[in-house]
């Protein structure tokens, strides 16, 4: 359950092993990838090359693609046990972690953002971008992506993918001033070299890393030198620093050692957020100096991480957000594994690493899945799982489909000079895909 990196990866793992298997992926939405299609910046065109991978797989003959199916809605747990001997759940995580302050409601989840701009069918086609002033909470991949992308002029991203409605919102967007919080220093900046760089690639966005809380203390240093990425990041940053403005119309800042502690406003939205500089305290850890200061914004974007969200009929471990698991295999409420029930990706150990970290991730729990597995299911032809879905009238959306929907996206960008134009609804991703 799930089309995105995950599940594909799962999916190519257990078609090449050495036992005779049949895998079919069921995606809640009209298209696969998932991740690599809703959740990575329209202007990282180079991260989206491993579509043409995820691509392979999906078209293996052995594996059978089962678009736009919801799990909970359109089908059940106990349904799918009667059809498949074994069940992998890879549904990702695309919800927002909270900050934890006070006015949190008065700002804007990261991921929701990041929906919006990559055309996600099931979000709004309409985003408020007339903050002149824009604060971003966290230092991460995504908390660029969300600067970048706010601070860029809309023409500047009528290059990518982006469908009319997002070219529209960027373009009409005020903001001027995109300013970014760290809680701690610079030495743990979570965002790679390449993702950093980026941010200083554009004619019209100028970035300025403030000089106050941009310290390095032993323990930093230490931590550097165990991880070249940070190092790279840090000599990045430092260069920066005290650089001289050249005037560019629009500006995003670096603020480091500053934490958010409140967000003031009212029912039209966030007008000022107030952060407190923090200090290091020698173990990689910081604590509040006292020191408070109130930044005049109009908009808060958390990017302070994504959560997964729990699945009818499955446990899930809320403090963790993830699906309680021994090495992929899932784990009832007293510890014990769900026979032919397993889990893989970031539902199963956490928004964390890289795409490519999944590889892994998917080879450990369908190594479990192939030594454990017996034939349990009583319904085991691949028309049987149609017939069901098609009884409850279900319209399925299978390679063929996606095929027709990839095709229908490239001749809309190839029309308009560009590589691909992504189709933001899903009914007109339906009827593309059927051609």
């Amino acid at each position: 359950m799930g089309g995105g990196p995950a599940g594909i990866f799962a999916a190519d793992i257990l078609t090449k092993s050495d036992i005779d298997v049949s895998v079919d992926i069921l995606e809640r939405l009209p298209a696969p990838f998932g991740l690599v299609r809703y959740g990575v910046a329209p202007d990282h065109p180079r991260i989206k090359e491993i579509v043409k991978a995820l691509h392979r797989v999906i078209a293996k003959p052995e594996v059978r693609l089962l678009a736009n199916v919801e799990y909970g809605v359109d089908i059940k747990l106990e349904d799918l046990r009667d059809f498949y001997d074994a069940v992998i759940v890879s549904t990702g995580a695309m919800a927002d972690r909270d900050l934890g302050i006070p006015g949190e409601d008065l700002s804007h989840g990261a991921a929701d953002f990041v929906s919006w701009y990559d055309a996600h069918p099931d979000v709004p086609q309409t985003w408020p971008l007339d903050a002149k002033s824009v604060a971003v909470v966290g230092v991460g991949n995504v908390a660029l992506d969300v600067a970048r992308v706010l601070a860029k002029t809309g023409d500047e991203m009528l290059t990518t993918d982006i469908p009319a409605h997002v070219y529209e919102g960027l373009k009409a967007k005020t903001t001027t001033d995109v300013h970014v919080f760290a809680r701690r220093g610079p030495a743990y900046a979570k965002f790679s070299p390449m993702e950093l760089r980026e941010l200083n690639h554009s004619p019209n966005v100028e970035v300025i890393v403030h000089p106050e809380g941009f310290d390095v203390d032993e323990h930093g240093m230490e931590h550097i030198a165990q991880h070249k990425s940070q190092k790279m990041v840090l000599d990045t940053l430092a260069n920066w620093v005290g650089r001289e403005p050249v005037g560019k119309p629009h500006r995003i800042h670096l603020h480091f050692a500053e934490a958010p502690v409140e967000i003031l406003g009212d029912e039209h939205g966030a007008a000022t957020l107030r952060t407190e500089r923090t200090r290091p305290l020698g173990d990689g850890n910081v604590e509040g100096t006292g020191q408070q200061t109130n930044w005049d914004i109009q908009a808060v974007y958390r990017a302070v991480g994504y959560r997964s969200t729990a699945l009818p009929g499955l446990p899930f471990d809320d403090r963790a957000a993830v699906i309680p698991n021994d090495g992929g295999r899932v784990l009832d409420l007293d510890g014990n594994p769900i026979p032919g029930t397993y889990v893989t990706g970031w539902i199963k150990r956490g928004p964390i690493g890289l795409i490519g970290h999944t590889k892994s991730d998917a080879a450990e729990t369908v190594g479990h899945l192939l030594t454990e597995t017996v034939p349990t299911a009583v319904l085991r032809e691949p028309g049987d799982i149609d017939a069901y879905l098609a009884e409850r009238r279900v319209d399925v959306a299978t390679f063929d489909h996606w095929e027709r929907l990839d095709q229908h996206e490239v001749a809309l960008g190839e029309a308009a000079g560009r590589t691909r134009i992504k189709v933001g609804v899903r009914e007109e991703m339906l009827r593309a895909g059927r051609g």
